[in-house]
C-alpha cells in the first residue's frame, strides 16, 4: 500500500474483532510512529499497551464515556499515548520559545498519533483515537509518571467493520494563496 491510499482508505475503525495484537506488530507500528516530526526532535511521545481484560474493563467502566466505553471493551488493546512535559516548544533554560507556550507538546503527540494509526493501517490494524476521558483517573491507574502526561487513547484491533468514508471538503475550502 502507497501512502496516499494509506491515507485515504485509513477509517476510524470502532468495532474490533477480539484476536489478539501480537506485541511485534505493535513494536514494529511504534517504530514507525518514532519518526513523527517533534520540536527540535524532543521525541516526547510514549506508548503504553494495555491488553490486559481487567485493566480494558476497568478504563471503559469508569473514565471514559459511554460511546468510548463501548469502543474499548471490545478492542483487545488501548495504547495510552503520553507526552514527556516540559520539553516540546520550550528553549534549554525552560523558557517558552513562542506564544503557544506548550501546546507544542499537544501537536507533537498529535502528529505521533496519526503516524502510528497510519502505520498500524499499513499493517491490517484499525485504530479509532479518543480524547475524551477521565485524565487523572487512568493517570492514576496505569502509574503514569509525573513528568508524563495522558495526551490521548487509541483503541487498536483487527477490524470487525468497513465503514465508509466521511466526505470530504474541497481543497478550494481548505486552502488560500496569497
Amino acid at each position: 500500500m502507497n501512502m496516499a491510499e494509506c491515507m485515504k482508505t485509513r477509517r476510524s475503525i470502532r468495532k474490533y474483532k477480539p484476536d489478539p495484537v501480537d506485541h511485534s506488530l505493535i513494536d514494529s507500528i511504534v517504530s514507525m510512529a518514532s519518526y513523527s516530526p517533534s520540536w527540535k526532535n524532543t521525541q516526547i511521545t510514549r506508548y503504553t499497551a494495555i491488553e490486559d481484560s481487567s485493566l480494558l474493563r476497568e478504563i471503559a467502566d469508569r473514565f471514559t464515556p459511554d460511546y468510548n466505553s463501548n469502543i474499548i471493551r471490545q478492542a483487545p488493546m488501548l495504547i495510552a499515548v503520553t507526552i514527556i512535559k516540559g520539553r516540546s516548544g520550550f528553549e534549554r533554560d525552560g523558557s517558552f520559545s513562542t506564544r503557544k507556550g506548550d501546546r507544542w507538546q499537544m501537536f507533537d503527540a498529535g502528529a505521533a498519533c496519526q503516524s502510528f494509526c497510519l502505520a498500524a493501517w499499513e499493517k491490517g490494524l484499525g485504530t479509532v483515537i479518543m480524547g475524551i476521558f477521565d485524565e487523572d483517573g487512568i493517570t492514576k491507574l496505569l502509574h503514569i509518571p509525573q513528568e508524563q502526561e495522558l495526551a490521548a487513547l487509541i483503541a487498536v484491533g483487527w477490524p470487525d467493520a468497513a465503514p465508509e468514508a466521511p466526505g470530504r471538503k474541497a481543497v478550494g475550502d481548505l486552502i488560500q494563496y496569497r
